[in-house]
């Protein structure tokens, strides 16, 4: 039986490979057609002067010698003022074509000073572009010349600034010692009376320009023809042709920076410095400018200009600068020509050069130039130019005038030119003058004595007369005491004049001493003159005192003799001595007596410290006595009610310990209140110096529970203090009559109020009592704000504070209470013998204290006149 096969179905395919290949041809294409269109390039237009050197489809574009464009058309502009040219830029160039980006045409260009645009004599004449900064732009306008410095060099542009341009041209040089390092790129006018010259120096000299380098003009030839022969200055050929410009470099200034400007000079003289002088003169005959100044044969300056003034002439010089430390404002000029007489002509070359400017420097080397100097038309005098001049002052005159000798062992060495009194007419002032051969006799330590016509010396051995000549009498003469110092006299230095020799030698003792200031809250009972002792030796003297308006204390200035120096150099204190010091106790009566002069001017003593105790950089202060300058306290004052009963030496105490005392007290001129100035030892200054400490009277109080204070019975009252807590200091504070309530409470004490219709029998220091125990007390009491109760300040001791809460009940147990009544009878109740004299408060509580009824600080509680029957029985378990 024959086998029919059955047919296959095949699916046909949704995709076939041959369709790849158009997909791929069209992708291709539109890469292409986009890759052609985004390098189609950019076209813009620049306008030029003239199409002169341009050529369409041959100029070109460049950029750091890379073509970037090419000229596409060259067209007439609408106004007929030049040309647009079409130019096709590589589509790379996009961000660089912005508003001020610049175009120029480069052509080779030969001058004196180069070539430029070389390259443009084999490729052609082309276009240059430097790109610049702004928004996109299409069309711009050619530049004339190339910009001054192109995008990418390196290097430093700075500006010079000139009256005229001279021979400097676009290329000319610029030189540092011969070599060229840079080169003029342009220059422009400012205004009309200025030039201003662009330089660009290259990067690898950019470093020896400086912010205060000198630029100076160098071109052509310099010819100073004299006698001497002819001498011929240039920097280079280059310069001769085409101008150039040289400059100076300091190492130690900083780098100058693109767009420094700086003045252009016309010589290195010029540039370099020196210091200009004005000189004047009644004509300018024989003067010129370039007139050389002359020193010693050397040319150390030359005149720059001269000019008719309404009173003459004036000639602007100028120094060298090396010769510049020469100028002195008491140097002398004077002119100097050919001198002809019968021995012959001097300095003959003179009569071809002309005159020169003769100068001699002086001795004012420290002070200020005038404003000008006379030119001399002779030679001045020159041994005057050497005399010595002096000023010298004394407080009075001496008799001296106009005229009078200046003598050294009775010969004269000079004289006296001017009397007259000082500026702020405090002294009188000489001006003298010594002969030349003198002049090295005046030393630092040298002063002068006026001699009298007539002196008179009478003393027991007999009368001695002396007199002096007529010039004497009628002049009057000053000495020269040359001293003994070898250190030469500082010019402008100005030297006394004594009366006597005494009086200088007590004038040169002073100045061997050292000085001190010493404060004191009055004058100390001391003067002028009052002696200083160390251990009962006089070591100085007082030298004034003087009231302090601002301090309102008194500053005493004293002086140590030159051999007790070592003596100031240690830790030192300073105290008033008395004139009879009596010290008694029960060993007997001391009674120390000051040396007499002491003891009529005041004196001062001077003690030791150790240096472990003494405060270092201290202000030294002159104390009342000597315990208080070794314990060096510390000076307060204490304002007090006029009732208080202090008087001095009176103890300052802090819990019965003295830590101070009251040195005098006064009554201030309102009548109501006192000034009491105290000390403060110096090891508790500085816990009761403090602005918030508390100061207070103490004073005896007697009542029937004992006497408080007993020991100011004996002693008299006192003063109580509570150091403060603050950082600030103090000297000054307002003592009260009695302590402020809870002045002496710990702090921890539990401090509450009790309140009552009237006070009755309490008082400060009214105990209170807790099953007969003091626990506490009253501190203080005062009126209520309304004045319908009084109000008692009290306090817990700390450790009993957990007795108390806001269940606890005070009541007054004072004195002896009787409550009669018909039925019930008598009945009495009394407390302890304390309470009977002195009354107290009992305090009973009922429940057991707890966080939340403890009593609060400041608490205001009633105080009960009567205890009820059940606050006996109170006895909860504390």
């Amino acid at each position: 039986m024959t086998q029919i096969e059955s047919p296959k179905v095949v699916k046909k395919k949704l995709f076939s490979p041959i369709w790849l290949l158009p997909i791929v041809a069209l992708a291709l294409g539109a890469w292409l057609g986009i890759k052609s269109i985004k390098e189609s390039g950019i076209e813009i237009q620049i306008h030029f002067p003239s199409a002169t050197g341009i050529d369409v489809g041959k100029t070109l574009v460049k950029y750091q010698g890379l073509t970037v464009g090419k000229v596409k058309d060259i067209g007439i502009d609408e106004d007929l003022k030049g040309v647009n040219v079409k130019v096709m830029m590589d589509y790379r160039a996009k961000p660089f074509l912005n508003k001020e980006t610049l175009f120029w045409l480069v052509t080779p260009k030969a001058s004196i000073t180069g070539v430029e645009g070389l390259d443009a004599l084999f490729s052609g004449n082309y276009i240059a572009i430097q790109p610049g900064k702004g928004n996109a732009a299409t069309f711009f306008e050619a530049e004339r010349q190339p910009p001054p410095m192109q995008i990418g060099t390196e290097g430093v542009m700075i500006e010079l600034t000139a009256d005229k341009l001279g021979s400097l041209d676009v290329g000319s040089p610029v030189f540092f010692r011969q070599i060229p390092v840079g080169s003029v790129v342009s220059y422009r006018l400012d205004g009309n009376a200025r030039v201003i010259i662009s330089a660009f120096i290259q990067e690898q000299y950019a470093r020896l320009v400086k912010k205060n380098s000198h630029f100076w003009n160098v071109s052509g030839v310099k010819v100073d023809a004299s006698l001497a022969g002819i001498k011929v200055n240039t920097e280079s050929l280059a310069s001769i042709l085409a101008g150039g410009v040289s400059f100076s470099s300091d190492d130690k200034a900083p780098a100058a920076q693109n767009g420094d400007s700086f003045a252009l000079y016309d010589s290195e003289t010029s540039a370099l410095g020196g210091i200009e002088v004005s000189l004047t003169m009644n004509d300018g005959n024989a003067i010129d400018k370039g007139t050389r100044i002359v020193y010693r044969g050397i040319t150390i300056g030359t005149l720059q200009s001269k000019q008719l003034t309404a009173t003459g002439v004036t000639a602007v010089a100028k120094f060298e600068p090396e010769y510049a430390n020469l100028l002195t404002s008491d140097g002398l000029f004077w002119l100097e020509g050919a001198d002809i007489s019968l021995s012959g002509i001097k300095n003959p070359e003179r009569l071809l050069t002309g005159s020169v400017i003769n100068f001699l420097p002086g001795t004012n080397a420290n002070t200020a130039l005038p404003s000008s100097f006379a030119l001399q038309e002779s030679a001045p005098d020159r041994l005057k130019a050497k005399k010595r001049q002096l000023t010298i002052t004394s407080t009075e005159n001496m008799g001296l005038t106009a005229g009078a000798e200046v003598r050294y062992k009775q010969l004269p060495i000079g004289e006296v030119l001017t009397v007259r009194l000082t500026k702020d007419l405090s002294a009188v002032e000489y001006q003298l003058e010594l002969q030349p051969e003198f002049a090295s006799l005046v030393r630092s330590d040298s002063y002068f004595i006026p001699e009298s016509a007539l002196s008179i010396d009478a003393s027991l051995d007999g009368v001695s007369v002396k007199t002096r000549d007529m010039a004497t009498l009628t002049k009057g003469a000053v000495s020269l005491i040359p001293g003994t110092s070898d250190t030469p006299l500082a010019a402008n230095t100005r030297l006394p004049l004594f009366s006597s020799i005494d009086e200088a030698k007590q004038f040169f003792a002073r100045q061997q001493r050292v000085y001190f200031t010493l404060s004191s809250v009055d004058g100390a009972d001391v003067s002028q003159g009052s002696p200083i002792y160390y251990k009962k030796m006089q070591i100085g003297s007082v030298e004034s005192v003087n009231w302090q308006s601002k301090t309102e204390d008194f500053a005493i200035k004293i002086a140590i003799d030159k051999q007790f120096q070592p003596l100031v150099q240690k830790p030192k204190v300073f105290w008033r001595n008395s004139a009879v010091d009596v010290s008694a106790s029960l060993a007997g009566i001391d009674v120390a007596v000051a040396p007499l002069q002491g003891a009529l001017k005041g004196s001062i003593s001077l003690g030791l410290l150790d240096s472990s105790t003494a405060e270092p950089n201290a202000a030294l202060k002159l104390y009342e006595s000597k315990q208080l300058a070794l314990a060096q306290a510390q000076a307060i004052k204490l304002t007090l009610p006029a009732s208080a009963k202090l008087a001095a030496k009176a103890a300052i105490r802090y819990q019965g310990h003295q830590v101070g005392e009251v040195t005098q007290v006064k009554l201030n001129a309102d009548l109501t209140t006192l000034t009491a100035t105290a000390y403060l030892y110096g090891d508790y200054a500085e816990h009761f110096s403090r602005s918030d400490t508390e100061y207070h009277m103490v004073d005896a109080q007697i009542s029937l529970a004992g006497i408080k204070a007993p020991e100011t019975l004996i002693t008299g009252p006192y003063i109580g203090v509570l150091p403060g807590k603050s950082n600030q200091k103090a000297s000054q504070f307002h003592a009260k009559l009695v302590e402020s309530s809870y002045a002496n409470v710990a702090e921890d004490a539990l401090k509450f109020t009790l309140e009552d219709s009237n006070l009755g029998s309490m008082k400060v220091g009214t105990p209170i009592f807790f099953r007969g125990i003091k626990v506490g007390q009253i501190d203080g009491y005062s009126l209520s704000s309304q004045g319908n109760s009084v109000l008692m300040q009290a306090h817990i001791e700390p450790q009993y504070s957990h007795l108390v809460n806001q269940s606890s009940q005070f009541w007054d147990a004072s004195g002896i209470k009787v409550d009669v009544g018909i039925f019930s009878g008598a009945q009495i109740e009394a407390g302890s013998l304390e309470t009977l004299l002195a009354g107290g408060i009992n305090v009973a509580t009922k429940e057991t204290t707890q966080a939340g009824n403890r009593l609060s600080q400041g608490a205001v509680i009633k105080l009960q006149h009567k205890a009820q029957s059940e606050w006996q029985e109170w006895a909860p378990a504390q």
